[in-house]
């Protein structure tokens, strides 16, 4: 009687077993292609680094244009705030 439930589950089984492995290969396939676009980046910043460009700079300005522009301002008004109070400015 126990072979004949395993043989009941075993189609299911097989399904979970294809899909958790498709599940794995393309995760696999998308972590191989953040690394080759991650080299990709880093090889433009070395390049703007090679033509004189600050990269700090740069990584800074990407980063500040992902942010929508009221929290920018946000965090500039904090940051002059600070800088005022601590004598910078």
């Amino acid at each position: 009687m126990a072979t004949a439930a395993a043989v009941k589950e075993e189609p299911a089984t097989r399904f979970a077993k294809d899909q958790l492995k498709s599940v794995i290969e393309r995760v696999e396939r998308l972590e191989e292609e953040k690394k080759t676009i991650s080299d990709d980046i880093r090889d433009v910043y070395a390049e703007a680094k090679g033509n004189g460009f600050d990269v700090k700079a740069l990584r800074t300005i990407v980063r500040l244009r992902k942010q929508d522009a009221s929290e920018r301002q946000e965090q500039e008004t904090i940051l002059e705030t600070y800088m005022q109070a601590l004598g910078m400015l």
